[in-house]
């Protein structure tokens, strides 16, 4: 058996014997109404399009409660598309990895066309400006990461595609984002068609950030004069072109070797994994975990379709934020950030595998519902305890989910004032609580400092994660070694009054004596981290 619409129609039985959930809609029939009024566009066709979106219009096209597929659009690695959706005709398999060790089998055939967004390729390009003319189409959304959005490098200094492209205008642009804006000025051109641009990247308040780029574009553009000044105005009517804020969340790693064995074993050929010249490693397959969410600010010119029958929620701006924030000061980012230090220093190369640590699992208990809950953001729509429970109970424990704490420890400077720094902030604020009952996100603290001296519980020197604060942070620590000589405790003063990373002034707040107390503790020698983590979490 092969992943392709052939095989699927030849072997359809052999595939359900196998376990695997297979589109159940008029295939033909939904590609036709999707080539013909196309409603939405997704930028961005790595694995948690095809394992989160994708599914979601699955699901509703399997109900009847959608008629038209999804069309992905591949800006940064053609070869994904090439190389991955072409062969398998735009099929994947979907391994939705269960916290009880089950897996749920699913072959996803909602995308209906997959194409390249390359002005070069006048077939692929002339087709999405086919799409973008129509009066159909209600969503574009985009998964192209944070980054994707800058149009300027690490300098500031503008990326010299779009400097060209700002110069040019938008027939044949070469940078992602001017490639973007042509087609929503093909757009314009057709009747000034409404149209909502959603970010669906894991960023905060991220349609403010594609909107900055789009505007940036228009704005150059009617300035150079090589675009009518009145696309400008468009892409500022909020009744034609809205922005909205989301929020997304669903865990998918990269495709799992463990995986891709259990799908061979079931007969099915050609799911070898690609790397890409760009170092993009896709399959025909993801891996992901059950939770997902994502919420949109509903804010759609052009109406929507019902995939809030699928499980997106729809909301107010404001609700988003809230979401947003529950999520990332308190319920689920804190405690990844917490085992991502400490899984570093003690050893471990799993998430999953420290939950079965007791005094790791009390640890972000303590941070998430009795530190972090007292002063939670709730948005209402989702219960802030339940989706704790949920991250302790189901998420962090997967055994299914290849997290490792080396890859979460990534860029912890720019973490903790975020994850870390809010909750404090609300304590200081509050009239009922005491900033300095707070125990454990202190120990979080001093965690990352003993975390930079690069040498684990056991003395074995490790690699600290990118960061790009480490030249900066690294040399307070520079000189302190793991014995119970007395240190000299002051040499941190200068990064603990630093309240862009911690989030506050650690001294303003009280909590400073107390991170370099723990901080002498967890370097007092070999298995002291262990030890003092166990002695704080059972306080």
């Amino acid at each position: 058996m092969e992943l392709t619409l052939q095989s699927l129609k030849e072997h359809r039985q052999s595939f359900l014997d196998a376990g695997y959930s297979l589109p159940e809609f008029d295939y033909d029939k939904v590609l036709e109404n999707t080539k013909n009024r196309p409603t939405w566009v997704h930028f961005g066709a790595g694995n948690i399009f095809r394992a989160f979106q994708a599914n979601v219009v699955q699901n509703l096209l399997n109900r009847g409660i959608l008629d038209t597929g999804l069309i992905a659009a591949e800006g940064y690695d053609y070869e994904i598309v090439e190389k991955m959706y072409w062969p398998h005709d735009n099929l994947g398999i979907l391994a939705t990895l269960k916290a009880d060790n089950t897996v749920e089998k699913t072959i996803v055939g909602s995308i209906m066309e997959s194409l390249v967004l390359d002005s070069e390729n006048e077939a692929q390009y002339g087709r999405l400006k086919e799409i973008f003319a129509n009066p159909s189409l209600q969503m574009v959304s985009f998964t192209i990461t944070e980054k994707g959005y800058s149009l300027v490098d690490g300098k500031g200094d503008l990326l010299p595609s779009v400097k060209e492209d700002l110069a040019k205008g938008p027939k044949k642009p070469v940078s992602y984002l001017g490639k973007v804006v042509s087609l929503l000025y093909t757009r314009y051109e057709n009747g000034k068609l409404p149209i909502a641009m959603v970010s669906m990247d894991n960023c905060s308040h991220n349609g403010d950030k594609l909107a900055a780029a789009v505007y940036a574009f228009a704005d150059k553009w009617a300035e150079n004069g090589v675009a009518d000044k009145g696309f400008a105005e468009y892409v500022r009517d909020k009744s034609a072109v809205s922005f909205p804020w989301s929020m997304i969340d669903k865990i998918t790693p990269r495709p799992d070797k463990t995986v891709e064995e259990m799908l061979n074993a079931d007969g099915i050929d050609g799911l070898d994994a690609v790397i890409t010249s760009k170092n993009t490693y896709v399959a025909p397959f993801v891996n992901a975990e059950e939770c997902e969410y994502l919420v949109i600010e509903d804010w759609f010119p052009n109406g929507k379709s019902a995939w809030d029958k699928g499980g997106i929620i729809f909301t107010d701006r404001e609700t988003v934020d809230k979401v947003e924030k529950m999520k990332v000061c308190t319920c689920l980012n804190p405690l990844h950030t917490t085992l991502a230090v400490y899984g570093c220093l003690l050893g471990y190369t799993l998430i999953s595998a420290e939950m079965k640590n007791p005094d790791l699992k009390k640890f972000v208990e303590i941070v998430g519902y009795k530190e972090g809950l007292p002063v939670v953001v709730n948005p209402g729509i989702i219960d802030p305890k339940k989706f704790i429970d949920e991250v302790v109970n189901s998420r962090i424990p997967n055994p299914f989910m290849p997290d490792a704490p080396q890859r979460i420890a990534t860029d912890t400077s720019q973490k903790l004032a975020i994850r870390f720094g809010e909750t404090i902030k609300a304590y200081a604020a509050s009239e009922t609580l005491d900033v300095k009952s707070l125990k454990l996100i202190p120990l979080v603290y001093a965690g990352w400092l003993r975390y930079l001296m690069a040498v684990d519980d056991n003395g074995n020197a490790f690699e600290p994660s990118s960061d790009p604060l480490l030249d900066t942070v690294m040399p307070y620590v520079a000189g302190y070694e793991l014995s119970e000589e007395p240190k000299d405790l002051s040499k941190l003063d200068g990064l603990l009054k630093n309240a862009t990373i911690f989030g506050v002034d650690l001294f303003e707040v009280g909590l400073a004596d107390l991170v370099k107390q723990y901080f002498a503790e967890l370097s007092c020698g070999l298995g002291a981290v262990a030890s003092t983590v166990k002695k704080y979490v059972n306080e």
